[in-house]
């Protein structure tokens, strides 16, 4: 897809992965609005350029602001979300706020306008304690164990609702963890977090042996447009796509902090909570099958070990990541 001299909404623009994407359009020549209310992205990721990028800070529940955004434009990468998983049963309405009731926002707003072409970030999590590994894009979802997970499958049946009902042109992008620059949520900022203040004692949760793939964000990216540009237009119904995105080596967490400790320099008593899942709803497990999206010409170029130490090493190097982003009201 040409995506030179087109106007593009990037929801969740200021993120780690929102971000990234704002930057692959821009070089390939397209006008980029991005849509973020700052909730956990950060200002030092949006590069405001005069004719290129355009930065709305509003939340996508103020749905008057998100029609305002949208009109004009040609496609929509739908990244915003609320990815607390740990914590989701501490606010359980954010799930649904923000992944769900946003959703329906941005392909109602899309739906007013016109705009037909939505990209949508989801997650290897919906796939939940998954029978079958690597899981293929069309495992049997399970029961869902975590309030994300079970709100991203909602979202999911939205978008294929709105591709078969309104001819929407849907890419969905299931992804495992990702790696990299501007990361700011996930493992490896905790432990990072946790042996700055006390380098001596590190809380696990868990028992350790939770075992993940994990992804390079400019992997991630690449793979996002390789689908875009080369997914066949299905033999009728609607088109719609599904991608699982993911590398086919795992780490455990335990390997995870051997590689922090040692560029940290540090050698900290491990004090694990036990269990062999890190909190309600923690999938031990997570492997995805790509072999959909390789078959389109893509591979992973980082390993996961280089991965981590590409992100451990930016995080120490941008201070605005050493605090927590701040929360709205």
């Amino acid at each position: 897809m040409d995506f030179s001299g087109s106007s593009v909404v990037v929801t969740g623009g200021a993120g780690f992965i929102g971000s990234h994407v704002v930057d692959a359009l821009v070089s390939k020549g397209a006008k980029v609005t991005v849509f973020d209310n700052f909730s956990t992205g950060y200002r030092e990721l949006v590069n405001e350029q005069e004719g290129r990028v355009r930065l709305v800070e509003a939340d996508l529940l103020d749905y008057e602001a998100v029609r305002r955004a949208i009109a004009g434009a040609s496609f929509v990468f739908h990244l915003a979300a609320n990815a607390d998983v740990k914590d989701g049963l501490l606010h359980p309405r954010k799930d649904v706020e923000q992944n769900i009731i946003a959703t329906q926002n941005v392909l109602e707003a899309m739906r007013e306008h016109g705009v037909r072409n939505i990209a949508f970030s989801s997650t290897g999590a919906l796939y939940g304690d998954a029978p079958v590994f690597p899981t293929p894009e069309d495992a049997p979802f399970p029961i869902q164990t975590s309030l994300y997970g079970a709100s991203k499958v909602a979202a999911e049946g939205l978008l294929t609702a709105y591709s078969f009902g309104y001819g929407f042109s849907t890419w969905i992008f299931r992804f495992v963890s990702l790696l990299g620059p501007r990361y700011s949520h996930g493992h490896i900022i905790d432990f990072w977090r946790k042996l700055r203040r006390d380098p001596k004692v590190l809380e696990v949760l868990g028992d350790g042996h939770q075992k993940k793939s994990y992804l390079h964000v400019s992997d991630c990216v690449r793979a996002i447009f390789v689908a875009i540009d080369r997914a066949a237009a299905p033999k009728g119904g609607a088109p719609l796509h599904i991608f699982n995105l993911g590398h086919p080596g795992m780490l455990e967490v335990n390997e995870s902090i051997g590689i922090l400790c040692r560029e940290m320099k540090v050698s900290p008593e491990l004090r694990y909570t036990g269990g062999e899942r890190g909190w309600v709803g923690d999938a031990p497990r997570i492997l995805l099958d790509t072999r959909k999206i390789e078959g389109l010409g893509w591979s992973p170029t980082k390993t996961i070990e280089d991965s981590v130490v590409e992100t451990l090493r930016f995080i120490e190097a941008n201070a605005f990541l050493h605090t927590p982003a701040p929360k709205p009201a």
